[in-house]
């Protein structure tokens, strides 16, 4: 499927309390997704069909009525039918081998949804470090203001160290090095006495 053979998204009407760069931001989001959606193999759209219509109540819908209909067959219920299999063994395969292909579906699925999320993730990262650095900046430059108009609070030592730039790399091993000292002390404490 080309990009071409996919429909245009409909113009939404705009809320009057949402600022235009929420509108902007929001269509540049739905333009994203239909490109990507346009981009996707057909192995991926056909997985990505059936885990949608497996998750349905349709799909739950069907397997009631196809396995009523075996069952109720194969119990002799339906004259002039025939029990083509009577011990249900053939309706155990079937199902074990469906679930065997409908759990393949369903971690295809959740790897598109995971490597979607850690995308998603990265762009989070990256907005967060931008706007921590774009507010470290603004409090040095209202600190130099202040500063420069003798204002008492421009002095505060806090703002000195606010106005510094957080290296993420020091955070991410702070935080590992917290964690692998929580897992030892974890390790090495007795576990709990069970109750009497």
């Amino acid at each position: 499927m080309s990009s071409e053979d996919v429909p245009p998204r409909p113009e939404l009407t705009r809320s009057p309390d949402l600022a235009s760069i929420l509108h902007r931001n929001i269509g540049v989001l739905h333009e994203r997704r239909r490109r990507e959606a346009a981009s996707e193999s057909r192995e991926t759209r056909l997985a990505r069909a059936i885990t949608d219509f497996t998750g349905s109540m349709a799909f739950v819908y069907v397997h009631l009525a196809m396995c009523g209909a075996w069952i109720v067959v194969n119990l002799g219920w339906v004259p002039g039918l025939p029990r083509f299999d009577p011990t249900f063994v053939i309706l155990a395969m079937v199902a074990s081998v469906e679930a065997i292909f409908l759990s393949t579906f369903v971690l295809i699925s959740q790897n598109r949804m995971m490597a979607d999320a850690e995308r998603r993730n990265e762009l989070d990262l990256q907005i967060n470090l931008l706007a921590e650095h774009e507010i470290t900046r603004l409090i040095a430059l209202v600190t130099d203001i202040a500063d420069k108009l003798g204002i008492e609070a421009a002095r505060d030592p806090e703002l000195r160290e606010l106005s510094r730039d957080v290296a993420p790399e020091a955070v991410l091993d702070e935080i590992s090095s917290e964690q692998d000292h929580d897992h030892e002390a974890a390790r090495r404490s007795p576990p709990p006495s069970p109750p009497s």
